[in-house]
């Protein structure tokens, strides 16, 4: 099984933006925080990061045919990029939606997320456990149980 995981702008800054918010582990130890699951869950992961929302519908459109399912994190385009929301519905894939914060909790604007209408699945304010948790519930023998995902 093949999964690619999606992170919107400013994803790469953990560490450096906010830390009281975000927290202080970094983009990278996202990335092997990932890897090693995926490892631990026998599933191929590809990790992708951009700031630009064409680059990130791009990469969705290339998933098609070539991965089994999608972990995405907009970022600041969850809450404006109707594009996002096309390209996941375009290419049909199994798609989770994981914000770090409870964006519900947060400003008003963030409260509407686009590319989650998109997604069957949602991890909202776990951090980054709720990539771990959509890892595991993606892979082939995931537990698959709804108290892992947070319904928007």
């Amino acid at each position: 099984m093949k999964i690619l995981v999606v992170n919107g702008p400013n994803l790469n800054m953990l560490g450096i933006r906010e830390p009281k918010l975000y927290g202080r582990e970094t983009y990278e130890d996202l990335c092997r925080l990932i890897r090693e699951k995926a490892e631990e869950l026998g599933v191929e992961v590809s990790l992708f990061q951009s700031n630009s929302e064409g680059e990130i519908v791009t990469r969705i459109q290339q998933a098609y045919g070539q991965e089994d399912g999608i972990i995405i994190n907009p970022g600041a385009y969850t809450h404006t990029s109707i594009a996002i929301l096309d390209a996941l519905k375009a290419v049909g894939l199994p798609a989770a939606e994981v914000h770090l914060t409870d964006i519900n909790a947060r400003e008003p604007f963030r409260r509407i997320s686009y590319a989650g209408m998109a997604c069957d699945r949602h991890y909202i304010g776990l951090g980054m456990e709720g990539y771990l948790r959509a890892l595991e519930d993606m892979a082939p023998d995931g537990r698959k149980s709804q108290e892992t995902a947070n319904q928007p």
